[in-house]
């Protein structure tokens, strides 16, 4: 290795640098008081726990994202968070036991160790809110309509696209087939990546009646706008009554999101599974022209603390805020920089004093130090006329 190299970062972590710095911190801050104001408690849990604790519910494909190291004092694998819910599930089932509905929110540093997508970074800036206590399409819609608003109080201007599923319809058809859980796990894949070729291939592979295959097969098209829900019905309608349940819960969150946001865009794909197969529910995505994978992901997921032995309804979303911060039109509000310069003058330090209490930021030269406003990044000065310390322009 190359004295050079030793300080390049790894492919797919990234540092953030000033005056992005301030733009990501804003957002942060300004996300954070937008979901306090809905009721979304903060919640800081620990970037490592222990592996059993830190995978629990979430299925082999967090798994395979996350770090793994040995603890020291006890030999036991501790895993670094590739995402924050199960440490939240965790939270609500034993530091915050309650038994009334809870809402969390969490803006945390997570690590995977490949790229969740050929857009992603490995080391995103996750931000969410997560809602626990009811099971109703009510609270589905609160936290749709939170992500929606943390995208606009973001500054993304852009024609949102919100993309709903319901994983009601794939498993009423599993259930239906008695597959292996090998058989099931290739047709997840296949329905995943529609892959429309490979699918009829392996349908046609397995023993499954043409009833049956049919509808997986009609299932991989059943996307596009709210007309999917009437091909859905006749298609799957009466199947059971989740899936009688799924289209109503799905046709009540396209109602209220028309009409509180009529402006977004709404997209069905009832084939999408989406997240780490641990959902239960309804399944939603944010999806902006400039970015081409989901900017905002979520869904509800009621058995992820049933190891916890808690398996309260849950319901939420998350987002990397790296990203948002990069699409967001909002600019960084700090405050234009004001020089100081090296005097010993108290009355310079009063007046320095002064202006940071006011909110300004006001950058001192050093003794001995050979620097002018401009080169400290300050657009002000401060300089004595009449006695006097005054602000003006450089």
């Amino acid at each position: 290795m190359s004295i050079a190299d030793r300080w390049l970062l790894p492919d797919g972590v990234k540092e953030i640098l000033p005056p992005q710095t301030r733009q990501v911190e804003g957002l942060r801050r300004q996300l954070l008081d937008l979901f306090n104001c809905w009721g979304y408690d903060l919640v800081m849990p620990p970037l490592v726990e222990y592996l059993d604790s830190l995978l629990t519910g979430t299925g082999n494909d967090l798994a395979l994202s996350t770090y793994k190291v040995t603890d020291q004092l006890t030999g036991r694998l501790m895993g670094l968070r590739a995402d924050t819910t199960p440490q939240v599930a965790r939270i609500d089932a034993h530091s915050l036991p309650r038994e009334t509905t809870a809402r969390y929110c969490y803006v945390n540093s997570v690590l995977h160790t490949v790229p969740a997508n050929m857009l992603a970074g490995r080391s995103p800036m996750q931000i969410g809110a997560e809602l626990y206590g009811h099971a109703g399409v009510d609270s589905d819609i609160e936290v749709i309509c939170l992500m929606l608003e943390s995208l606009k109080a973001a500054g993304i201007q852009s024609t949102i696209t919100l993309d709903l599923g319901h994983v009601a319809f794939y498993r009423a058809l599993i259930e239906e087939a008695d597959l292996s859980s090998e058989q099931e796990n290739r047709l997840y894949q296949l329905l995943q990546g529609k892959a429309i070729t490979e699918l009829e291939a392996f349908l046609s592979s397995i023993e499954l009646s043409a009833d049956r295959a049919e509808k997986f097969r009609q299932l991989i098209h059943l996307s596009g706008d709210l007309s999917v829900l009437d091909r859905a019905g006749e298609l799957l309608g009466g199947m059971s009554e989740a899936t009688d349940k799924a289209l109503q819960d799905l046709r009540r969150v396209a109602d209220a999101v028309a009409q509180c946001y009529p402006q977004v865009q709404l997209y069905f794909d009832l084939s999408e599974l989406r997240g780490y197969n641990y959902h239960t529910g309804i399944v939603f995505g944010a999806y902006v022209p400039e970015y081409g994978q989901a900017l905002v992901k979520g869904g509800r997921y009621d058995q992820i603390g049933k190891d916890f032995g808690r398996a309260r309804p849950a319901t939420g979303f998350s987002a990397d805020l790296k990203v948002i911060a990069e699409l967001s039109s909002a600019q960084s509000s700090g405050n234009e920089a004001i020089f100081a310069p090296a005097d010993g003058d108290a009355q310079l330090h009063l007046k320095v004093a002064e202006l940071r209490k006011a909110g300004s930021r006001v950058i001192c030269a050093l003794p001995g130090e050979a620097a002018d406003a401009t080169a400290m990044g300050c657009s002000k000065q401060l300089v004595k006329e009449n006695g006097d310390w005054s602000v003006v322009a450089v």
